[in-house]
């Protein structure tokens, strides 16, 4: 059987190299057409609701903003789990879904159940949601250091709040900036 497809091939040794040349640009076009992800995103979709309410404790914030938060996200189409957090003057709710839910679709879903639970929160909280991006899609991290001395933590938390972070955010693709550590000024 191979003796034979081996006497074929030599006598027909233009349709071999035509096969072999048609099946070359076909693997070429597959390749360069194929969408590949160096480290691919296995996590679940999730949709992320920070709310601060400034000066509370923890207690405090898990009952007036986190119980009624998570409670209300049980109830979202599509929610597999709901799990809230609360610290001083903040709280996040994590709604995680089921795989194969649409992102935009999942992040709708929130606010509209958001919208209705605002009521039910105190004024001073502000709730909004995080960023369309998982922690998988942290890709860069740099560190502010002065070399020179002349700028202590406090300062250089400022030059990355009010004017590194609004630079890099302007770069395609790019979902979020997050400051961490520091100094933060508040006024």
């Amino acid at each position: 059987m191979i003796a034979k497809l081996i006497r074929w091939s030599i006598a027909n040794r233009f349709l071999v190299l035509l096969a072999t040349l048609v099946l070359s640009a076909w693997g070429v076009y597959s390749v360069l057409r194929t969408p590949l992800d160096a480290l691919p995103d296995l996590s679940d979709v999730q949709v992320i609701i920070r709310t601060t309410y400034p000066g509370q404790a923890p207690r405090i914030v898990e009952n007036q903003v986190t119980y009624p938060l998570t409670t209300t996200m049980l109830s979202v189409p599509g929610a597999k789990a709901v799990r809230g957090y609360s610290f001083f003057g903040d709280s996040f709710v994590y709604v995680l879904f089921e795989d194969g839910t649409d992102q935009y679709w999942a992040r709708s879903r929130v606010l509209e159940y958001l919208n209705q639970v605002q009521s039910r929160l105190p004024a001073q909280a502000k709730a909004s949601l995080g960023p369309d991006a998982s922690g998988v899609g942290w890709i860069y991290e740099y560190a502010l250091i002065d070399r020179s001395g002349k700028m202590d933590i406090s300062q250089l938390r400022a030059l990355q709040d009010w004017f590194l972070k609004y630079e890099l955010k302007t770069v395609p693709d790019v979902a979020e900036v997050a400051s961490v550590g520091g100094m933060v000024r508040q006024y």
